[in-house]
Order: structure tokens, then C-alpha cells, then sequence
């Protein structure tokens, strides 16, 4: 304790930094190493991490295939498993490392880390939950920052920046349309009634959204005048309907803009903040030093 805060005293101060203490050596390599990309060692580690994502959600899919399952399903299992412990001491390697591990754990990043060991575990209690690690899959977009697409980064933040100005426009479409398959819903559910397969009200909105989409399932059709008559309108409506929030975000996306600043590829170890520019020496959410 005492050796660690005569290191800091003597950063302050600007005295001659003394050799860190132990503890905080290993550390800041090993943070370098599990939450950076831009040394060796880290992006080594983020590639083999990807391949380890990969190679476990490949596992799952074989065992979800009856004949490779009946023959191979043990052998499957025994490899998920040391797949899934590789995870959880990566998992457990990530908190010991942060300085606010339950920071880092409730943060979207840590919420998907945990959801990639979390069905195996589940799978102990609850048979079949297994092949919920293809959740794993999420863990993929950390390609874009290991090796610094930072060209699809931009292009990708343009979408939602697209998205999230449209989205009370979208809210107002969706609420219209919600209302379009209720009355019609509700209508199909009087002119056609349970002889015709509209049994209730939910079955017959459950008809409309299908309809409205051009899915078209065929599991329920109308079959009187009246009913096939609602159903025209509501294909004809869907064509039209389809379009709309496509026209929404197009014309927001077409909207000149300013550029999106380019972002330093460096993750704080304190509150991992992320989007630091290029120019920045602290972190702009807590003001650690990067």
C-alpha cells in the first residue's frame, strides 16, 4: 500500500517516478492485453478470442443436427464445455483487471461477455438452453475495433444516427399501423366468426399483421364476400405501407450532416468509456488519464 501511493505521489508531484509497484504492473499489462487492441499481445488476444466465438457457435450448430448429434454428441459437449470455461476465466480475467468491476459487468459489453457463459450454465438446469450460445455471435463486432475498420465504425454510427432521428416518425407510423390491424382484425373477427377460422380477436389481428405484411401464410383465409373484399384492401395497403419507413429513414439519411469526428481506439480502465478523440489524454466520462 505504501509503495503504491509513493508511486502516484511522485506522478503528481513530478518528481522521478519511482519503479510501479508489482500489483499495479501486472495489471496495467494485463488491461493492456484483454481491453486494447492496438498493441501486439491485445490484438493477438482479440483474434484468438474471435476464432474461440466462432469455433463454440460451429459446435452448437453440429450438435443441433440429429445424425452428427447421435454419433459425436458427447465429444460435442466436452468441447463446448472447455470452450465455455475459456470464457469464464476471460470473464473473471476482465473484472479482476477493471477498477470497477461492477461498472464494467452492467455495462452493454460486460452484459454480452456474461451472456456468452450464461447457457451452458443455464443448460444444467434447463435441457435445450445450450443453443442459446449462438448469443456468442454479438461478441463478433469487436472485429470492427480490433482491426480498426474505423471507416465501418463511422458508416455504421451515419445508420443510427439515421434511426434515432427518425425514430418519432416510425413511432407514429407503427402506432397507426397497430391501430389499421386491430380494426381490421376486429372486423374479420365479425364478418367471418370461428366457422372460418377466425376464433378470436387475437387470431384475427394475428391474420391482419400477416396479411398487412405480404407474408401470407394460408394457415387462415376469409371465405365470404365481405371478408375477402377487407382482405384486398389490406394487401393493397400493404404494398404502400411497406415503403413508409423505408421513405422515413432514407430521407433523414439523406439529410446533410456533419462528419463524425474520427475516435481514439483506446477503451478507460476505469469506466470503460469508449469514442476518445484522437487528441485526448483523459477520459471524457470519469477524467482518468488514457
Amino acid at each position: 500500500m505504501e509503495s503504491t501511493a509513493t508511486f502516484f505521489t511522485a506522478v503528481i508531484y513530478g518528481m522521478e517516478k519511482p519503479a510501479p509497484p508489482p500489483g499495479l504492473t501486472w495489471k496495467k499489462k494485463a488491461y493492456s492485453v484483454i481491453f486494447e487492441a492496438d498493441t501486439p499481445a491485445g490484438r493477438n488476444f482479440d483474434i484468438g478470442l474471435l476464432w474461440a466465438i466462432v469455433l463454440s457457435v460451429l459446435v452448437v450448430m453440429l450438435e443441433s443436427v440429429r445424425s452428427i448429434n447421435a454419433q459425436y454428441g458427447p465429444y460435442l459437449r466436452i468441447v463446448e464445455w472447455i470452450f465455455t470455461s475459456l470464457f469464464l476465466l476471460e470473464y473473471l480475467a476482465r473484472l479482476v483487471v477493471v477498477r470497477r468491476p461492477l461498472t464494467y459487468a452492467f455495462s452493454l459489453l460486460g452484459i454480452i461477455d456474461f451472456l456468452a457463459i450464461a447457457p451452458t450454465l443455464v443448460s444444467l438446469v434447463l435441457s435445450g438452453s445450450q443453443y442459446l450460445i449462438v448469443i456468442r455471435t454479438l461478441r463478433l463486432l469487436r472485429v470492427f475495433r480490433i482491426f480498426k475498420l474505423g471507416r465501418f465504425v463511422g458508416e455504421g454510427e451515419f445508420i443510427v444516427r439515421a434511426l434515432k432521428a427518425s425514430r418519432f416518425k416510425i413511432l407514429v407510423f407503427l402506432t397507426a399501423v397497430l391501430t389499421l390491424v386491430i380494426v381490421i382484425g376486429t372486423l374479420m373477427y365479425v364478418v367471418e366468426g370461428g366457422k372460418n377460422g377466425f376464433t378470436s380477436i387475437p387470431k384475427s389481428i394475428y391474420w391482419a399483421i400477416v396479411t398487412l405484411t405480404t407474408v401470407g401464410y394460408g394457415d387462415i383465409s376469409p371465405v365470404t364476400v365481405l371478408g375477402q373484399t377487407l382482405a384486398s384492401v389490406l394487401m393493397i395497403l400493404g404494398y404502400a405501407i411497406i415503403a413508409v419507413p423505408t421513405g422515413i429513414v432514407s430521407a433523414q439519411m439523406a439529410t446533410p450532416s456533419t462528419p463524425s469526428p474520427s475516435y481514439k481506439q483506446v477503451i478507460c480502465h476505469v469506466c470503460q468509456a469508449t469514442e476518445h478523440r484522437p487528441e485526448a489524454e483523459f477520459c471524457w466520462r470519469c477524467g482518468e488519464k488514457l
